[in-house]
């Protein structure tokens, strides 16, 4: 058989490898705590639950969908409205996504043709660059140093890179790094693009999870945003839908109208009960969200103040429902250092390295098991040598 030469792109992802370690070791009868996979263990509030039951229980609910009902786009401007200030169209700026990695994986499809430049963060969240590689893109990573707070420096791209660029991804707060990004970044971010006529795609899953009493908004409530860009965003992390796969892009009517023609090609909408679930989450009683953020501001004190406690110093995260740690000792990769923890501890967390070049050096923790499974964590931690190979490397 003979397959297409854009899959030589892509390897075995490193998740395929880490769900292949756990397995392993669940045969074995052994112990695990994961925290490699963002996967989120906090579920819908119980109003959005009543929403989503009763309406599976309506027979009519079964058609396609086809596109997105007016209540759900109606909802989402009110939500935009409330949350962000920002106005949108709901007919023209609004459309909904099978979950954002659906979105992120599709939408290069809809603006770049094959070799057209892309830029993107590095390091960053996977699918950022395989989406435009599936488009056939011409990747260029914009490096995001710890010395600058994981903040790209947009004066750092190369002139003959940017006026080549037809989109860029960026994301704050960002995963892995878990970096926030002031103001004035998305100030020169609007001024950059329309520099160099680039579409801006902003993810913005992490909004809603910002700790220590602060704040994030939308890259959409900057002026001149809409005219060179859209945003992302996710109902997964903030209220819980993670498998209920529900997304939005947001913003430019262009880029809007494009990517609504590609997806009306590709699949037949949302699941009416899930666009019914969804408007109910983003107008309904907004406590749920302080909840979730306060548990995962905790879960992240647990694991940094338990690991500081044994040697292992990390950053306090600013945001999102992850950890971006420097790597013990001096190990020589990120892969064998996850992997010897694992072995030693059954602590399973995810290698730097799988989220670009500049990832090599650390891992990501991913905060999505409950307290008492972090303490187990962390105990596990101590009770092995792990951190002590590191200091004899």
């Amino acid at each position: 058989m003979e397959f297409a030469k854009r899959m030589d792109r892509f390897g075995e992802g490193v998740f395929t490898m880490l769900a292949q370690m756990k397995h392993r070791r669940l045969e074995e009868g052994k112990e695990i705590v994961d925290l490699s996979i963002g996967a989120p263990n906090i579920p819908p509030a119980p109003h959005i639950l009543k929403v989503l039951s009763e309406e599976c229980l309506v027979p009519e609910n079964y058609i396609y969908a086809i596109s997105d009902q007016k209540e759900l786009l109606n909802a989402v401007s009110r939500w935009y409205k409330n949350r962000y200030s920002v106005e949108l169209d709901p007919e023209t700026e609004i459309c909904s996504l099978l979950g954002s990695q659906e979105g992120l994986a599709h939408i290069a499809l809809s603006i770049v043709d094959e070799g057209d430049r892309v830029l993107v963060p590095d390091p960053c969240y996977p699918i950022f660059a395989d989406g435009p590689s599936l488009a056939g893109a011409s990747l260029y990573y914009m490096p995001q140093k710890k010395e600058n707070h994981y903040v790209i420096n947009l004066s750092e791209i190369p002139e003959e890179v940017a006026m080549e660029a037809r989109l860029m991804l960026v994301s704050y707060p960002n995963n892995p790094t878990t970096a926030v990004a002031p103001d004035s970044f998305y100030r020169e971010l609007i001024t950059f693009a329309k520099k160099y006529n680039i579409i801006v795609l902003h993810d913005n899953a992490y909004s809603e999870l910002v700790f220590d009493g602060k704040s994030c908004g939308s890259f959409l409530r900057f002026p001149g945003a809409r005219e060179v860009g859209v945003e992302f965003n996710s109902l997964s992390k903030t209220y819980g839908l993670a498998g209920a796969r529900v997304g939005f892009c947001i913003g430019n009517r262009e880029v809007v109208g494009r990517l609504k023609t590609l997806k009306s090609n590709m699949d037949y909408g949302l699941f009416l009960p899930i666009q019914k679930a969804a408007a109910a989450a983003v107008t309904g009683d907004q406590s749920c969200v302080a909840v979730t953020r306060a548990a995962y501001e905790k879960r992240r004190d647990l694991l940094c103040e338990g690991l500081a406690e044994i040697g292992w110093k990390i950053d306090k995260p600013e945001a999102t429902m992850f950890v971006w740690a420097k790597v013990p000792g001096h190990f020589d990769t990120a892969l064998e250092f996850v992997k010897e923890l694992f072995e030693q501890t059954g602590v399973l967390v995810t290698p730097g390295s799988a989220f670009g070049p500049s990832g090599e050096g650390y891992v990501r923790i991913a905060l999505v098991q409950d307290e008492e499974a972090i303490h187990r964590a962390v105990k596990a931690i101590k009770s092995s040598k792990i951190l002590d190979i590191g200091q004899e490397h």
